[in-house]
């Protein structure tokens, strides 16, 4: 049995059908920028002074701390421009209150005599008159970008109540004439590193659990294997080279087993595998069909995987340990690629409609079901760990691009280079 599939809607079906496209991406060197549209229901408004010494700092931390705000759909930044204040400073919050702002942040950026710059920052309630505390920071040049992160950390937690995964990261692929890379960067999609570079195909980068290591495909072999890169050293170790195709990693909760697709009996099946390099791989279930893109969920209990077994792709849950899959998506004839929200109440996939390939997010508890993009090729989504936005990949204006969403669509933002593609994005965990 095939699908019939067009290109960029998802990599493990083309693996499975010995298709594998090749596209032009943006140079590695070419920087992103943020694009924000859309409106939340409720945003809360705050007002990021630029912080003492961005002007003479390499990166301006009030513009990455205000445009983290923004992005995450739950802030809109107001005009602070021409204030003189610092972390010290004692602002007259009646006039902020005038400006309309709920909130304020003010900082400062100090070059040290060993190099090193100083980073201090302080939040304040403008409506309530208080004072929310502030951090302090010694970094590096190189960790200016991740100090803002975390100050915009502080201040989302702060006042949603929910922790901020500005300063987590994210892994995505890339390909430049016949070279491929793997890519981990700021979940900005600043400050991209090369994790791994590679003549032939990389897909399916997934995040281990503590964030320290990538499960991947690659085709160096002339077939399928997956590896396990550590992020911080930059070795790896081979997890799967069965006889066949070996394909579409998912690493459990606890990090101690990877759900993958092999197909060591002809057809392409799901197996669990020890992440040690262990034992033999453990069958889940028995079908003549093709069961493919695992997903655990947060509990660990359940796997998500997609199915033609019903005679065209859909998704299914089942047992971790096995056993008889019920099917979960109902709508639509092309269901693929499963994300559940680590808080375990969503699921985000593809579904094709008309012909476009669209993302959409599922309640589990209700089934209700909403299309929350206007682009038809959208692929590969990717729960923040904080379950509040979804990035995947998708085509805008004829355009490869990255996008992040809040996860009722309302509010989008394009993490956008000069021309090419990026795809494949897994969002990190949080960082421990």
């Amino acid at each position: 049995m095939t699908f019939s599939l067009i290109p960029r809607t998802e990599n493990f079906f083309r693996l499975l059908l010995g298709v594998c496209l090749l596209v032009m991406v943006w140079p590695a060197s070419a920087q992103f920028r943020v694009e924000v549209s859309g409106v939340g229901m409720t945003q809360l408004p705050i007002a990021v002074a630029a912080f003492r010494g961005d002007d003479a700092a390499p990166q301006k931390l009030g513009a990455i701390v205000q445009a983290d705000l923004e992005r995450s759909g739950q802030f809109r930044g107001l005009d602070a421009s021409g204030q003189n204040l610092d972390e010290l400073s004692r602002p007259e919050l009646t006039l902020w209150r005038q400006k309309g702002a709920d909130s304020l942040v003010t900082g400062s950026v100090t070059r040290l005599a060993d190099g090193r710059f100083d980073v201090r920052f302080r939040l304040w309630d403008v409506a309530r008159g208080q004072d929310l505390g502030g951090q302090s920071y010694a970094v590096v040049s190189g960790d200016l970008r991740q100090s803002a992160h975390h100050i915009a950390d502080f201040v989302y937690e702060k006042l949603t109540g929910d922790k901020g995964v500005f300063s987590t990261r994210i892994a995505y692929v890339t390909k430049v004439a016949q070279r491929f890379n793997l890519w981990v960067a700021d979940s900005d999609g600043e400050n991209a590193q090369s994790a791994l570079t590679s003549p032939e195909p990389i897909i399916s980068p997934a995040w281990s659990p503590n964030g320290a290591q990538l499960a991947y495909v690659s085709f160096e072999s002339r077939k399928p294997v997956v590896y396990a890169h550590d992020v911080a050293t930059g070795k790896r170790r081979l997890l799967a080279n069965f006889r066949g195709s070996n394909s579409a990693p998912a690493w459990s909760p606890d990090g101690r087993t990877l759900a993958v697709t092999l197909s060591l009996t002809g057809g392409s099946q799901l197996y669990v595998i020890d992440t040690t390099g262990s034992g033999a791989p453990r069958r889940l279930a028995q079908s003549a069909s093709i069961d493919t893109e695992p997903a655990y969920s947060p509990d660990g209990r359940s796997i998500y995987f997609v199915s033609d077994r019903g005679g065209s792709p859909q998704i299914y849950r089942m047992s971790s340990n096995g056993g008889n899959p019920e099917r979960v998506t109902f709508t639509g004839s092309y269901n693929i690629s499963p994300a559940i929200s680590p808080d375990g109440r969503l699921l985000a996939y593809i579904s094709r409609v008309n012909g476009a390939f669209k993302l959409h997010v599922m309640e589990l508890a209700s089934g209700n079901t909403a299309s929350i993009t206007d682009t038809g090729a959208d692929e590969s989504p990717s729960f923040a760990p904080n379950s509040k936005l979804i990035v995947y990949a998708t085509q805008m204006q004829g355009r490869e691009t990255l996008m992040t969403t809040t996860v009722d669509g309302k509010l989008k933002a394009r993490l956008a280079g000069q021309a090419g593609d990026i795809r494949e994005p897994d969002w990190g965990p949080f960082q421990k």
